[in-house]
Order: structure tokens, then C-alpha cells, then sequence
């Protein structure tokens, strides 16, 4: 007979991957599409001639040295490789490629250096954080946003579910931004209010000495 905790585990294993999705954040796949705006890095051992970033332009394609253009569309970052492999076997023998596609992201808001940066997907929201100087005075790294055409999603980077995920993994992708709010109360908003409210105790003080 199982146990009740045994049976527990199996019917949570059983659950879809896609209803364990944090709510706000568009779900992931393990094999990335490649879209306009991304950066694809091609390595061909060997051969630095051959190896670079690429940028996937806006009608899909990338310009490879002697390949020419290559259409990327409805490509994953396999289909790719692949494509690179045959391409290549015309000049040399058993070549060896890997493709690493890059993101094309703002880091914006509470940060110590807001801008552009081209990050590798399997870093984290947090890794990210850090290319860009970490947080600054009054950053809130507990509800971060997300932008995509000036939607918003709110990624609460307090639930565990989403710490140590990658990019890819909680739906991230180029062109996104990441934006670090401001905390409700930071150490400039305190001592201002403790400013104001010694000026109005002082001020009460006087008229009462006056009266």
C-alpha cells in the first residue's frame, strides 16, 4: 500500500511543467527560436576567421563570411548549428561549430549603470543585475519588472521558483527590459520625513512657548 507522502510526490511530479509557471512571467522553452534583434555566437574551432557575433537583422537573416546571408527564421540555435556544419563542410573537414544565441537587453530604474547589454540567456535575472553595477540606494531587487512593447510583467524575485532560474527558462528574450523599482521607503525618504516632522514638533514648541 503507498504511502500518502509517496502518492503526494507522484501526483506533483505529474503536473505540467507549464502549470508550475510563476504567474506574470511568459513561460520558456529549452530550445531558443531565434528572432530579430538576437546575437548569435558562432565558434568554429580553429578557425577565428569563421567565429564572431552575428546580429539576426529585422527580416530574419544573418550575414556569415563566405555562407553569405542565412535565414534564420522559425531556426533554433540547433537548426543553425547544423546549417553552419554543412555549410562549412565545403571547406574543411568535420568542422566543429558551436552557436550560442545572445540577448539584447536594458537594465533600467534602480542600477548603478542603466544601459544596454548583450547577455547570455543562461544567466539569471540577478547575474544580470550585476553586469549592470548591482542595485542602487532605494533598489527594490524584490519586484522587479519586465518590459516587452511597454507591457509590463512583475517577476517577484523573492519566490523560490524563480531564484537561480535562467533567462530563457522565465521566458526572457532580446529586446526585453529589466527594471529595478524604487523601495516604498528608502534612507533619503526617512530622513526627510524625520526632517519634517522634527521641523513641525519644533514649530508646535514655539507657539505653545509663545502662548
Amino acid at each position: 500500500m503507498r504511502s500518502p507522502i509517496l502518492a503526494l510526490l507522484l501526483t506533483l511530479a505529474a503536473v505540467p511543467l507549464a502549470a508550475q509557471e510563476p504567474a506574470g512571467v511568459v513561460p520558456g522553452g529549452t530550445s531558443h527560436a531565434l528572432r530579430p534583434g538576437d546575437i548569435v555566437k558562432i565558434d568554429v574551432w580553429g578557425h577565428p576567421e569563421f567565429s564572431g557575433q552575428f546580429g539576426v537583422d529585422e527580416t530574419g537573416q544573418i550575414q556569415y563570411p563566405v555562407l553569405g546571408q542565412i535565414d534564420v527564421r522559425n531556426m533554433t540555435v540547433g537548426d543553425l548549428r547544423d546549417r553552419m556544419r554543412a555549410g562549412l563542410e565545403q571547406l574543411f573537414n568535420s568542422p566543429f561549430v558551436t552557436v550560442t544565441p545572445l540577448f539584447r537587453m536594458a537594465v533600467l530604474g534602480r542600477v548603478q549603470k542603466p544601459g544596454l547589454y548583450t547577455v547570455d540567456p543562461t544567466l539569471s535575472i540577478v547575474d544580470v543585475v550585476a553586469l549592470a553595477g548591482g542595485a542602487s540606494e532605494g533598489g527594490n531587487l524584490g519586484k522587479i519588472k519586465l518590459l516587452r512593447s511597454g507591457e509590463a510583467s512583475r517577476i517577484d524575485y523573492e519566490q523560490t521558483s524563480l531564484q537561480g532560474r535562467t533567462l530563457q527558462e522565465i521566458g526572457v528574450r532580446s529586446g526585453d527590459q529589466i527594471v529595478i523599482p524604487k523601495r516604498f521607503l528608502t534612507r533619503d525618504d526617512i530622513s526627510i520625513i524625520l526632517g519634517v516632522v522634527q521641523v513641525a514638533l519644533s514649530t508646535v514648541i514655539l507657539i505653545n512657548t509663545l502662548k
